[in-house]
């Protein structure tokens, strides 16, 4: 009342005496304006006091139950922790405890991911991904996979949870971070239950199906086997072009040819598509008209379990991280020989689906003193939730990884006679379970699982699509099912068996030299990466770890047939006999997602790899260094940065002697020819030339292929093209139904002028303004709320749109989806350059910032420099971290 008063009083004081209606209107208004003005101050601070309250506290003293002595957690002005502990019990506490403080809300929100329990969260929208990732099972795997690590290991984590749950004791869900009190609102009151071993397990499975190879790519070519033969798929799935673009490991690994002009193809296969008849022409042994027949009689229903399937697993990216054939990584090593420092230098970007906050958080793990017990002293990037490194070094070795690549799973197609799945000549029965998966605000709904002896049912398959199957499954027409028969997809994959990555991740951090690194290395069942190693002592290496199976018949490219044993895995090779190279006389190793090895010269791996582009360009780049002798972390920087379009490579020289008298082709062409062929975020011409590749996919590949399996762009769609350039009168070139556009040139005059009318309607009329940083934007968007629909908790939490250099295929692996539009959907999700003489002389960025709490000074502190392109200082020695140190807390027993 008092207060009431005093403000009644103080609107009064500046009340005019005599005042004119239009006087007492404006009285009245600042009246309303400063109380509005009043409210949204306290608003503003309630606002700031709500988002600070789960900020962590950095410095001074807090107690941590369970801790056997003193440990010590010095952040830099990054806000990057370095943990230092006496015991591994202690430092893997500490890390549990700093990582909730953090990130716990990202923590608990892949938890239940992982589990098939985002319902609980978010409601029933949730529920057909939960139906998902219950039916593949991964949090049964990783519970067994807990149940079977050796005893020190299960200590790791089980110190590390009860550092995550020492963090939790006593803080309700809104002190550990604000998304719970937004999700709150609609599901609501939530509780935070303890972390466990399994829950950290579980995510090594959600990072797997992140990098799950050529499952998409199986799909793919099902369907697109419903509508061409097997000489047209051909031509959109080339063979890797080992003449020109290097592998990993071997005589080959140096290869840099100029741009390709050589067309592979399957021997005999000359099929491509009549645009004209929606069928098509060629000389493979099925012929035009049973090719039609197999669309016909396929029909929309009958791709349409595929294409479920295939929306199912891109739903699941969504919130993981949308996969892609683009999803890859660059790392390469090079020996001291050709350093300035005389030491090693090794480099690493991995590139994955962006997410706010970014899925890496960087830090240090020391032991106070390195023994037997203790035995780490390791820095690097580690997954929030997981403990220990998962990239980085320690101060004997360092390590990067990219995805190999291996095909470790497959589509089966099995044959069910009502309980039974048909196997050989007999039957066996179908597994079943049952699960009940919590929604919030609605009952609780049970779901059936079935699985085969080869995997989960992951899709039921329509008579229609029968037909199909029998083609793309290898069962051959002569072995139709029985009318009582009913037609399913199982999945197998590797990583729904229990592995040992988990022991893997301290194996390595600890590891002192090639051979324990090996050692660790043949823990790493899935997800399969390229391996690259550095050792202090000048050593270079690459090792391929993973477990692969030995295939029998047929090769993995499309469903395989589960009643024939002779198709089933046979086995997994040995680690041995897996691809592995120590100090090459070349004197470096490039990985970058291309092909491991020559064929006939190493173990078949897969047939699905990069078409090499980021491979030859690296490869390229660094040559030339190499035989000066005197590379730097400058030099290795500016590769990591590079921007070169492959595709402009190919095409450039073609396009500036096409001859036209439309002005907007004469325009493009000018524009054209002033460029360097590089995708940089201000320049107007690579804006101009990346429509002109989307424009060029859809007017040329789109109409001819059937649903749910557009051309989506990147290294496999730019080989693609560059093979028809040499086929001028190919009639993939041809459109329309009046065969307007018949010949290479008309077509790529054709999309000259649509793409620049497209990039009109984008940019605007005046090509000064074009910029492709503008149309490649990317925008951060947090992983859980990030995409809700509702504005403003979308602003809470996502950041950008920020201009980005780069684009698909490109080293700057900024990639895009050519089929949906120009926004960056991949991106180098960190970067790192170690140097092995002085650890001190490394460099990193991430591409958020250490925290997870939305507004926290260090949520989005390193997306600047890591869109320029640029490192950050990164700390290592006592003394180093010492010097840069800006918070110290200390965690007492």
């Amino acid at each position: 009342m008092v207060a009431a008063n005093s403000t009644s009083r103080l609107l009064t004081a500046v009340r005019p005496a005599d005042p004119t209606p239009r006087a007492a209107s404006s009285a009245i208004l600042l009246r309303i304006l400063a109380i509005v003005l009043v409210l949204l101050t306290v608003l503003a601070l309630l606002g700031v006091l709500i988002v600070r309250r789960s900020f962590p506290t950095t410095s001074g003293e807090l107690s941590l139950p369970g801790l056997d002595a003193p440990v010590t957690v010095v952040r830099d002005a990054s806000g990057i922790p370095m943990i230092e502990a006496s015991t591994a019990h202690d430092l893997f506490l500490a890390q549990g405890f700093v990582h909730a403080q953090d990130r716990f809300w990202e923590m608990d929100f892949r938890r239940h991911v992982t589990a098939g329990r985002l319902s609980e969260l978010f409601g029933p929208a949730q529920f057909s991904t939960d139906a998902f990732i219950r039916t593949l099972g991964w949090r049964q795997v990783a519970e067994a996979e807990v149940a079977a690590l050796d005893d020190t290991t299960a200590g790791y984590y089980e110190s590390y949870a009860a550092g995550v749950n020492g963090y939790l004791a006593g803080r309700s869900p809104t002190e550990v971070s604000l998304e719970y009190g937004i999700v709150g609102l609609q599901s609501g009151e939530l509780t935070i239950e303890p972390w466990t071993p399994a829950d950290s397990v579980s995510w090594l499975k959600a990072m797997a199906w992140d990098l799950r190879s050529n499952l998409e790519d199986e799909i793919d070519r099902a369907i697109l086997s419903t509508a061409l033969d097997e000489g047209q798929i051909a031509d959109l799935y080339p063979e890797y072009p080992y003449d020109e673009r290097p592998t990993i490991i071997g005589d080959t690994a140096s290869t840099t040819a100029e741009p390709h002009r050589e067309q592979a193809r399957v021997e005999g296969t000359t099929g491509t598509p009549d645009p004209t008849a929606g069928g098509t022409t060629g000389t493979v042994s099925a012929g035009p008209a049973a090719t039609s027949a197999n669309a016909a009689s396929a029909g929309e229903s009958g791709i349409s379990d595929l294409l479920e399937l295939k929306s199912t697993l891109r739903s699941l990216p969504a919130l993981l991280g949308r996969s892609s054939r683009e999803i890859g990584s660059n790392s390469w090593v090079v020996a001291g020989d050709h350093t300035a420092t005389g030491a090693p230098l090794l480099a690493n970007d991995p590139h994955l689906s962006p997410s706010m906050p970014s899925v890496w958080h960087q830090v240090g793990l020391r032991c106070r003193e390195v023994t037997a017990d203790c035995p780490f002293d390791v820095s690097g990037f580690s997954f929030s939730g997981l403990p220990g490194v998962v990239v980085g070094h320690n101060r004997d070795i360092a390590w990067g990884l990219t995805n190999l690549g291996p095909d470790v799973s497959d589509l089966v197609v099995e044959r069910i006679r009502g309980a039974e799945v048909v196997r050989g000549s007999g039957t066996s029965p179908v597994a079943e379970r049952r699960e009940t998966i919590v929604i919030a605000n609605e009952a609780p709904r049970t779901i059936t699982i079935r699985s085969t002896g080869h995997g989960p049912i992951v899709s039921d398959l329509d008579g229609a699509y029968r037909t199909v199957l029998d083609a793309t499954a290898g069962t051959g027409s002569s072995e139709p099912p029985a009318a009582e028969e009913r037609q399913v997809l199982a999945l197998e994959w590797t990583a729904l068996e229990p592995g040992n990555t988990a022991r893997a991740v301290f194996a390595i951090n600890s590891a002192t030299d090639w051979d324990e690194f090996r050692d660790a290395a043949a823990l790493f069942d899935v997800p399969a990466q390229n391996l690259i190693y550095a050792d202090r002592r000048g050593n270079i290496g690459y090792q391929a770890p993973g477990k692969i199976p030995r295939r029998g018949e047929g090769d993995g490219l499309l469903p395989r047939s589960g009643w024939k044993p002779a198709q089933d895995w046979q086995g997994f090779y040995d680690f041995a006999e897996l691809p592995s190279e120590y100090n090459p006389e070349r004197g470096w190793i490039v990985t970058a997602n291309n092909p491991v090895a020559a064929p006939g010269t190493a173990v078949d791996l897969s047939r699905d790899f990069d078409y090499g582009d980021r491979a030859a360009r690296i490869t390229g780049l660094l040559a030339p260094l190499v035989a000066g002798g005197s590379i730097t972390a400058d030099d290795f920087s500016r590769i990591q940065a590079d921007t070169a379009n492959p595709l402009a490579a190919e095409l450039l020289p073609l396009l500036s002697q096409l001859e036209s008298d439309d002005p907007d082709v004469v325009a493009a062409q000018e524009l054209l020819r002033s460029w360097d062929g590089r995708d940089d975020a201000d320049s107007a011409a690579a804006a101009y030339f990346n429509v002109f590749a989307a424009t060029l996919l859809h007017e040329v590949f789109a109409g001819k292929l059937p649903e749910g399996a557009p051309p989506a762009g990147g290294s496999r769609w730019y080989r693609v093209i560059g093979d028809l350039l040499d086929e001028p009168e190919s009639q993939w070139w041809q459109t329309g139904k009046d065969g307007q556009v018949r010949t290479r040139d008309e077509a790529l005059v054709r999309a000259l002028d649509s793409a620049w009318t497209e990039t009109e309607e984008l940019l605007g009329a005046e090509p000064v303004t074009w910029r492709w940083g503008t149309l490649h934007a990317l925008t951060i968007r947090n992983s859980s709320l990030g995409e809700s629909g509702i504005a403003a908790v979308e602003k809470l939490f996502n950041r950008g749109p920020y201009e980005v250099s780069g684009g698909s295929g490109v080293v700057n692996a900024a990639g895009w989806d050519a089929a949906t539009g120009y926004e960056t959907n991949w991106v180098p999700s960190m970067r790192q350059i170690i140097d092995l003489g002085d650890f001190d002389s490394s460099r990193w960025i991430n591409l958020t910032g250490a925290s997870g709490h939305a507004f926290h000074e260090h949520y989005a502190d390193q997306v600047e420099d890591w869109s320029q392109g640029r490192t950050r200082p990164w700390a290592y020695s006592p003394q180093a971290v010492s010097r840069t140190a800006v918070d110290t807390l200390t965690l007492m027993p």
